[in-house]
């Protein structure tokens, strides 16, 4: 068989017209009107090309069936959605599955190391348990935190606190959902940054902050900052997200710089989420920012930025934040409360990406292909929720303990 990846497509299957079909996952930047698939862990374009007979349609149904692929379309055309089904497959095969290969790369390219397996769960009739989840079918864990994000709505409504009380009075929030209408409906997916030590004056932020993706009725656990890092931001007034919720859509990051281009959330509004500024210089986020004024005595308060994504932050090492919500590609932990190691695989940063040692962004594919594989069909958003540390206290099943205990745990392999 040929090795398939983005960009193959089964006898006949090429599009008449290549810019349409692609036009809406590329929306963005340079992105727009684009006519080969960005490949971004190889930091490079895919064409269209065909290969003989029906190959792609093939590992689509197998990528379908095992429960990898349940939004996906089975066109015999190796798409976006085909890539990440299939970087998925590879990384279950390598921490999941009992007969697999803990040797494999998870970087989307499916030769014959990777249909000797997909072959056998053929034979076997294997599903994912990544395939069996549902809201539903929810594990304890999933329902703990559904209890605890309802009752961190109530009780911010009741005690919003100086930051979301300027936010519920603003009369247009954009990204940003003022706290009376927080969703936490157990149909959508749901991503919670929570953060740590935010008011503590600290210039050079790490990743030290947690991330806990709620999707199939399960629950995975990534790490990095939520916080601005004055090394990042290069100005004084650095940009912090402001608490609660907001919609993002699927996009893409460094979309004006075509060598960094790859795959990010972005605000569901193009105007953007809501922040605070470090306006008073002490390089944390308290309350007194709101209190600073401009040269005319006008508090400069909260405002609206269009940059703030959610994206990758190579291994970790570094916060690579200037007000982002950034990702380490290191480690996570998976939905049976396993920690899972990417290191070996896992990019420091874009030097690493198509240099020809099979680098990825490793734990943040995850999380990223997990979004794009089980959203639902014509479904393009989630809800990111950001809170604070000791709002985990709100739920004694979770407890303030529960993000210092992940950090600890990731950052520890």
């Amino acid at each position: 068989m040929s090795t398939l990846f983005l960009g193959s497509c089964d006898t006949g299957k090429i599009p008449a017209d290549r810019k349409r079909f692609l036009a809406p996952y590329h929306k963005d930047g340079l992105l727009v009107g684009k006519v080969s698939f960005r490949d971004d862990d190889r930091t490079t374009w895919r064409s269209f090309r065909e290969e003989n007979g029906s190959q792609v349609k093939e590992l689509q149904e197998f990528l379908f069936k095992a429960g990898f692929m349940p939004r996906g379309v089975i066109d015999g055309i190796f798409d976006y959605v085909t890539q990440a089904a299939a970087r998925l497959f590879q990384e279950y095969v390598r921490t999941l599955d009992p007969n697999g290969d803990k040797s494999m790369v998870p970087d989307g390219i499916v030769g014959n190391g990777t249909m000797k397996h997909v072959q056998r769960w053929k034979d076997q009739h294997i599903v994912a348990d990544w395939g069996k989840g549902s809201p539903t079918n929810s594990s304890k864990e999933y329902k703990d935190w559904i209890a605890l994000l309802n009752k961190a709505k109530t009780h911010y409504m009741n005690n919003p606190g100086p930051i979301m009380q300027h936010v519920n009075g603003m009369n247009k929030t954009y990204s940003t959902i003022k706290v009376k209408d927080w969703n936490f409906d157990t149909d959508k997916i749901h991503l919670i940054g929570i953060r740590r030590k935010e008011d503590t004056s600290i210039s050079d932020r790490k990743n030290d902050d947690i991330f806990v993706l709620l999707i199939n009725g399960m629950v995975f656990k990534f790490w990095g900052s939520t916080d601005p890092s004055v090394r990042m931001a290069r100005r004084k007034d650095e940009a912090f997200l402001v608490e609660g919720q907001h919609k993002y859509r699927f996009g893409w990051h460094k979309i004006s710089i075509e060598k960094k281009i790859y795959r990010a959330l972005k605000p569901f509004d193009s105007t953007g989420v809501l922040v605070l500024r470090d306006w008073n210089d002490d390089n944390a986020l308290t309350s007194k920012d709101l209190e600073v004024t401009d040269r005319n005595g006008v508090k400069r308060g909260v405002n609206v930025n269009n940059s703030i994504n959610i994206h990758w932050s190579g291994i970790g090492g570094l916060n690579y934040s200037a007000g982002c919500q950034v990702v380490s590609g290191r480690s996570y932990i998976n939905n049976r409360n396993e920690t899972v190691s990417c290191k070996k695989f896992a990019s420091n940063s874009y030097g690493d990406l198509n240099s020809g040692a099979k680098k990825t962004k490793g734990a943040y594919n995850v999380l990223a292909d997990m979004i794009v594989c089980y959203s639902k069909k014509d479904v393009n958003s989630l809800y990111y929720t950001l809170g604070r540390e000791e709002s985990l206290d709100l739920d004694a099943n979770i407890g303030a303990n529960y993000a210092l205990d992940a950090l600890t745990r990731m950052t520890s392999v």
